[in-house]
Order: C-alpha cells, then sequence, then structure tokens
C-alpha cells in the first residue's frame, strides 16, 4: 500500500486528535471537476488521541461508524492520513535513474536520510519531474512512516468496516487540496496547516515539493491555556477560544482570552518563522511569497495577524471548497464557510483513489 497512491470511489477520513472529518466527491470524469457528495465531522473527548497515539480505539472506530452511518455511506474504500514524528519526509538528490532502478535501490539510500530502523518503516518514493538543473542527477522525495502507525490506521479503518485504499501524509493531502483551489504560483509559497497537536509546513517552490516540517505544537495548546488561566472545563474553553459554536455569531473575545490567545499565537508563530528561516537558509531560494493558512485553528482569533506579524509575509486563510461544486439544498453554506479551513486535509484525501500514485 502507497503512501502516495484515481480511479474507484473513494471516502477522506481525517482522523485528528480534536475530531474525525469524513467526506465523499464525485469527479466528473470529462471536466476533471469535483463535487461534494457527503462532508460529516464529529468532535473527539481529548483522552481519545493524544499527541498523535490512539489511546481509546474503541471511541474513533465508533464514531467513523457513526459518520457513516449519518449519511449512509455506501463506499468501502478510504483514505485516510498520518503526520508528525512517526513521519520523515526528506527530497534528496541521486544519480540519474529508472523508477524500478529507485525502487531497487531505496531502501539502501533510505538508511542515509532516516533516524529509524530501516526494518521499522514504510518507503515510498517519488521523483520529482524537472526539478534538478543537472541533467545527471535528479530529485525525488523519499518518505518513510513507522509501520506501527501505518498499521494502526489501516487497522482502524478495517474495523470500522473499510478497505483501507491509502495512507497518505496530512502535508501531501494540503497540498492536494491547495492545487485543486488555487492556481498555483510561480513563486514559492508554504502551506501552514495547523491541527490541534500538531502544525505541518509544507514549503511549494514552482509549484513542486520543496521542504516539509511538522512541529508538535498546535490549536489544543490555545484551548489548554484557556482552560488552566480560567480554570473551566475543555470544551468551554474550546467554545470560548472560537467566540462560540454558532457559525453566524461573530467572535467575542473577552480582554483575558484576548491575551490568552495572543501570547500563544505569538508563539506558534514564531516556530512557523523558524522553520521558514531554516529552509531559507538551506536552500537557494531567495525568498517567500506568502503563506496559505489551514486547519482548526487557523479561525482562532488573531492567529492569522500573529503569523502575519512575525513572518512579515501576507498570510490567507484557504477555502478548501473554492472550485468545489456544492448543492446548497444539501449542506448550508455557511456552515461550509466556517468549518472550510478544517476542512483542508479531508478534501485532498478524498481526492485519493486506489491505484494513485
Amino acid at each position: 500500500m502507497g503512501l502516495f497512491n484515481r480511479r474507484r470511489p473513494s471516502i477522506g477520513l481525517d482522523i485528528g486528535s480534536s475530531g474525525i472529518k469524513l467526506m465523499e466527491l464525485d469527479q466528473d470524469s470529462k471536466t476533471g471537476r469535483y463535487r461534494l457528495l457527503h462532508f460529516e465531522m464529529a468532535a473527539l473527548p481529548p483522552e481519545a488521541i493524544v499527541d498523535g497515539q490512539i489511546m481509546n480505539t474503541t471511541v474513533v472506530v465508533d464514531q467513523i461508524r457513526e459518520l457513516l452511518q449519518r449519511r449512509r455511506i455506501k463506499t468501502k474504500n478510504a483514505t485516510a492520513s498520518i503526520s508528525g514524528n512517526s513521519v520523515i519526509i526528506k527530497r534528496v538528490t541521486l544519480p540519474q535513474m529508472s523508477i524500478d532502478e529507485l525502487e531497487e535501490s531505496i531502501q539502501w539510500e533510505a538508511e542515509q536520510y532516516i533516524p529509524f530502523d530501516i526494518n521499522d518503516v514504510n518507503l515510498d518514493v517519488q521523483i520529482l519531474a524537472g526539478a534538478s538543473l543537472d541533467p545527471g542527477q535528479m530529485d525525488v522525495l523519499l518518505v518513510a512512516a513507522r509501520k506501527e502507525v501505518v498499521n494502526e490506521r489501516h487497522s482502524l479503518l478495517s474495523q470500522a468496516g473499510l478497505k483501507p485504499a491509502v495512507i497518505d501524509v496530512d502535508a501531501f493531502a494540503v497540498s492536494n487540496m491547495f492545487e485543486l483551489n488555487y492556481d498555483v504560483p510561480k513563486e514559492t509559497v508554504a502551506l501552514v496547516n495547523v491541527g490541534a497537536s500538531v502544525v505541518s509546513i509544507h514549503i511549494l517552490r514552482n509549484g513542486v515539493s520543496a521542504f516539509t516540517r511538522d512541529v508538535g505544537m498546535g490549536g489544543r495548546q490555545f484551548t489548554e491555556e484557556i482552560q488552566r488561566t480560567l480554570n473551566i472545563s475543555f470544551e468551554e474553553a474550546e467554545a470560548l477560544k472560537t467566540g462560540g459554536a454558532d457559525p453566524d455569531a461573530a467572535a467575542v473575545v473577552p480582554e483575558e482570552i484576548e491575551r490568552v490567545l495572543s501570547s500563544v499565537g505569538d508563539a506558534l508563530a514564531t516556530e512557523i518563522q523558524r522553520s521558514l528561516d531554516f529552509y531559507l537558509s538551506t536552500s537557494s531560494d531567495s525568498g517567500i511569497a506568502g503563506i496559505y493558512l489551514s486547519g482548526g485553528a487557523a479561525r482562532t482569533p488573531g492567529l492569522p495577524r500573529s503569523i502575519e506579524r512575525q513572518t512579515g509575509l501576507p498570510v490567507e486563510v484557504v477555502d478548501p471548497f473554492r472550485r468545489i461544486q456544492v448543492d446548497e439544498r444539501a449542506f448550508n453554506p455557511s456552515f461550509l464557510q466556517h468549518v472550510a479551513p478544517q476542512a483542508a486535509v479531508v478534501v485532498g484525501l478524498a481526492m485519493r483513489r486506489p491505484g494513485d500514485k
């Protein structure tokens, strides 16, 4: 089962620390346009998944089944993703060779770049066509994922009655979503997805993957700091973080909460800046044109502004439904607009099909 793997129907399942998103897209075979068939979300209790580790399999499986039943979904093929320190992504330069030769030698090549025991990981590679300026060399994207984490996702899908089709990586799912909905710029841009416990940073140069990094912090830190400061429940803190659950209501943030959001937002923005600085210091790139922000924490009041201030770059919150056909009789446009940043990963996963490469 490839990490990079469209033809038979498939559903996307974004299984995150704070909740699960499920989506099914239909693609027009003539125009290539996507239409939204199903989209559901369910929150998970804070202790179900901690730092990317599934602590309560039963709760997670039950929630997936509930989402499938709620929409009476018949499709069995499913795509999920992983992120965090269980995944290593490296862009490496190798002598020019065919994909068959590369796949034969990749295990030996990977041992030089992967800090895990090579027998404990699943490996995948993709040749970045046209990325290398030297005709005798080629740039390759090397991905290594811990087998235990891949098998865990595989098991979750199977227990929920689904057929695992593709196990992807969050950063690549966001990239697929971005390419679908935006005209990929020729300049360098950073795709930053702020999940509950992981910030995925994926830099695209001329539309090609140039750098990826996952940072072990995220939206949950906003919630936990509000919870600690005000001595309230996690659920109350989560609602206060975004100004309430009503998608039509403006976010009203009390002064004390605003200070917490600003402090955590500045810390998160600093980590993003460090990753961008590291990329620029280790590449020949002259600069980054802008940041496209996604993830559940993207709508946290003040976060985009904190990132803009820290990095000096324009920040745009993405709309994953921008070029997806949506029947407004079946889906509330106001709701979709409210949750759009959270749907970045699941849109990218729902685009995948068994056999993709």
